[in-house]
């Protein structure tokens, strides 16, 4: 694999095992949202590049020369896959801060989750899975899974490497061929990922990729009537229209979409534990995290003591570029995403909202080539504010008190999100009595964040629809299919011989 370049890097898309351009070679510029600079220049893929990544993929996957592979021959080339990041990792880590502006201390967890996630999957295809029932007649019955087919796998730009190995892994542990689309603000290392692939030896045609924006790329992908599957992650805005442009060929649809999560902290909770977990729960990842904690209620008694030094410790937030070993908070993906925020945080402060930390941009220190928004958090906050009901993805924050569990349930469940949310406690009764009334599908109990390859990821409500990782994760990616053997092969007999 290619190692990190200081020159700009030419990007290309990789389709039935060819590097190409774009078809009408035009290209985008990616840069580095830590300084404004162009770090690599990637081709604006089109209609016809995206049809042409999908006939790949179909024929690949009718040829049966992945599908028709046992799944132990499949796990050897996942398990390359993963040993392939780990020797690549610095690079990769590296590659994933300068694309994303994230920190290299964040950066790298993700590297290693990706390759994490590799393993599980190619662990988890060769295990036991289907199952015979009994029924009245002399049949031998069962279920057995099979891949879905065609899948059109098209990711957000947050966790740019992690979440494409999120769909990818499964989806080609479970037998089927892909048409993948990376966030076109964050395609590095996506290519970095195919150069790996096309190293171990991947068939031609299992495994495609086209850049380019999401209204002409993705579009294609997602109405293509040779495409069997679409697993997004991103905007509910976006999940929405995806699903409506799927329905026409009835395709399968997993979406995992935006979050306005719940953290909820009791006064009997330890005190520095809550704070600590409040703050990474909004502040990682700069609050680009569809599972942020960006609401956080407070029970009554508490509220005042936990606001004071939530805002003492967020204003210590080591806020700079991602490769500075020093920085602790990175920059806003983009200009455009940075603005959106900016502009959700004038209108908190238009709703009557107060302005306890924060809510610029930060220029001083050659941080104003960046796009860097300090640790902000708003309080005195109504229920019924934008800034309460919407996603802003960035690192701003809303503290509610609560005068018990029934308003606090009631608070925590109120927006049209259901993605995740935690409940700080040292009683554990009432801990486990609250989370369970919460309509969120990830949750955490005296922590925030952790995430697993082996536990399921996804929301109710307006989250989305289906679950990433664990088994779920793999079932999506498959059809089930019933089987009837007959054990005494005679005529019916239901038909007469006699007219």
């Amino acid at each position: 694999m290619v190692g990190v370049q200081q020159s700009v890097i030419n990007l290309k898309m990789y389709i039935n095992g060819e590097w190409i351009n774009a078809d009408n070679r035009e290209t985008r510029a990616i840069k580095n949202p830590a300084n404004g600079e162009i770090i690599a220049i990637a081709p604006e893929g089109t209609t016809r590049d995206a049809h042409e990544a999908v006939d790949a993929a179909r024929k690949a996957f009718e040829s049966g020369v992945w599908s028709g592979l046992s799944a132990q021959e499949r796990a050897t080339y996942l398990f390359q896959v993963a040993d392939k990041i780990d020797e690549n990792a610095k690079a990769l880590t590296r590659l994933e801060t300068l694309d994303n502006g994230k920190p290299l201390r964040e950066a790298s967890y993700d590297i290693a989750d990706a390759a994490a996630c590799f393993r599980y999957y190619a662990g988890l295809i060769t295990k036991p899975d289907g199952f015979t029932y009994h029924v009245a007649d002399p049949m031998q019955a069962m279920v057995v899974r099979e891949p879905v087919g065609v899948c059109g796998l098209i990711v957000p730009w947050n966790y740019p490497l992690l979440m494409s190995v999120w769909k990818i892994a499964p989806a080609l542990a479970a037998g089927n061929t892909i048409v993948f689309k990376p966030s076109e603000v964050t395609p590095v290392t996506a290519m970095k990922l195919f150069e790996i692939f096309e190293e171990i030896g991947l068939p031609k045609g299992v495994a495609n990729m086209v850049m380019g924006a999401g209204p002409i790329v993705g579009e294609e992908i997602v109405t293509h009537p040779e495409v069997d599957m679409i697993s997004f992650t991103g905007g509910t805005k976006t999940g929405k229209h995806l699903m409506r442009q799927a329905a026409d060929t009835l395709k399968k649809v997993s979406l995992e979409l935006g979050g306005k999560s719940p953290n909820i902290i009791f006064a009997d909770a330890d005190f520095e534990t809550a704070v600590d977990y409040a703050l990474y729960g909004i502040f990682s990842g700069a609050g680009q995290v569809c599972s942020a904690g960006s609401r956080i209620l407070v029970e009554e008694s508490l509220y005042e003591r936990f606001v004071s030094h939530f805002v003492e410790r967020a204003a210590k937030i080591k806020v700079g570029p991602g490769d500075d070993p020093e920085t602790e908070m990175g920059p806003l993906v983009s200009e455009e995403h940075m603005k959106k925020v900016l502009s959700y945080i004038e209108i908190g402060k238009q709703e009557g909202a107060t302005l306890a930390l924060g809510g610029h941009r930060l220029l001083e220190n050659g941080l104003d080539k960046g796009y860097f928004v300090e640790p902000t958090v708003f309080v005195d906050v109504e229920q019924n504010m934008r800034i309460v009901q919407e996603e802003i993805f960035g690192p701003v924050v809303v503290i509610q008190k609560f005068k018990d569990e029934a308003e606090a349930v009631k608070l925590a469940n109120d927006t049209v999100y259901g993605l995740a949310g935690a409940v700080f406690s040292n009683d554990g009764a009432k801990a486990l009595r609250v989370i369970k009334k919460i309509r969120s599908g990830i949750t955490w109990i005296n922590s925030y964040h952790p995430t697993y390859n082996e536990a399921p990821w996804g929301g109710y409500k307006q989250s989305g629809i289906g679950r990433s990782l664990g088994t779920f994760g793999l079932e999506e990616f498959q059809e089930i299919k019933q089987i009837n053997i007959n054990l005494q092969v005679e005529p019916t007999g239901w038909f007469s011989h006699e007219k």
